[in-house]
């Protein structure tokens, strides 16, 4: 047992996290992963996905996981060096981050092929709803803040896994759909004061960097309720970071959100 850990951003031990809260969304969770951390025999947190990859799940295609991470289904292609139908393996890992030297493109600068073969297993999930990803998701989203888009999503960097919004000092967050709040506090490292509410058995929104949480653990929430104060980045700056996690893996919130006006 090497004890207790911190939590920093991006580390596996934080991907863990969120991979537990998603699959039980309870406190517990928190509480046992802290414990727990770091307890492997060479002392070493056990990590089953790489920086950088995705493990393929079932029901998953090439264009499905694209739009998920804000990818062209060609890009992962020629990363991966797959060949028309771009047959992917229950359990295999794809690279979802640019190798060195090579520029990520955006899903949003070329079509979906109309079908991509879907990832071979024993069992098929069913593919989301013809449309955007936010239909896909069975949710209606909404921004949870009234402010300026700052930064936005970057797939496969640790440190741009959500969108900032710059917004005034004190501005009410709001839940960016109906949920049950899962984590109140400030125990993940690079988030401040955090909120974290589970929308469903796949979908976490994340509400980071808040000057007061208002929302307490296990509390329902419907969407636009407000669960926060927006506080200040640590380089001063007033803003809202914000992410929407999949399984436990961070997707860009713009496929999500509605089209600001």
């Amino acid at each position: 047992m090497t004890g207790r850990r911190d939590l920093r951003h991006g580390s596996a031990a934080w991907q863990q996290v969120w991979r537990l809260l998603a699959l039980i969304g309870a406190t517990a969770a928190m509480t046992a992963h802290l414990t727990l951390v770091g307890c492997t025999s060479t002392g070493e947190m056990a990590s089953d996905v790489p920086p950088g990859f995705y493990r393929v799940q079932p029901g998953d295609s090439l264009s499905l996981i694209g739009q998920r991470h804000g990818i062209r289904y060609q890009t992962l292609a020629r990363w991966n060096q797959l060949k028309p139908p771009y047959r992917i393996n229950v359990g295999s890992l794809l690279r979802i981050a640019a190798p060195d030297g090579q520029v990520t493109q955006s899903s949003s600068g070329g079509k979906s092929p109309s079908q991509t073969a879907p990832a071979q297993g024993r069992s098929q999930a069913p593919p989301p709803a013809p449309g955007s990803a936010a239909a896909g998701s069975g949710i209606k989203w909404q921004w949870p803040v009234r402010g300026k888009l700052q930064q936005k999503f970057v797939s496969g960097d640790r440190t741009h896994q959500g969108v900032r919004i710059k917004a005034a000092l004190g501005s009410p967050v709001l839940s960016t759909a109906a949920g049950t709040v899962v984590y109140s506090g400030s125990g993940l490292k690079g988030y401040g004061n955090l909120i974290i509410v589970k929308h469903n058995d796949h979908f976490l929104s994340a509400y980071g960097f808040n000057r007061r949480l208002i929302a307490r653990e296990g509390q329902s929430v419907r969407a636009g309720q407000v669960l926060a104060e927006v506080g200040q980045a640590t380089d001063g700056d007033a803003l809202l970071h914000f992410e929407i996690r999949r399984d436990g893996s961070a997707v860009d919130p713009l496929l999500y959100l509605p089209r600001l006006r």
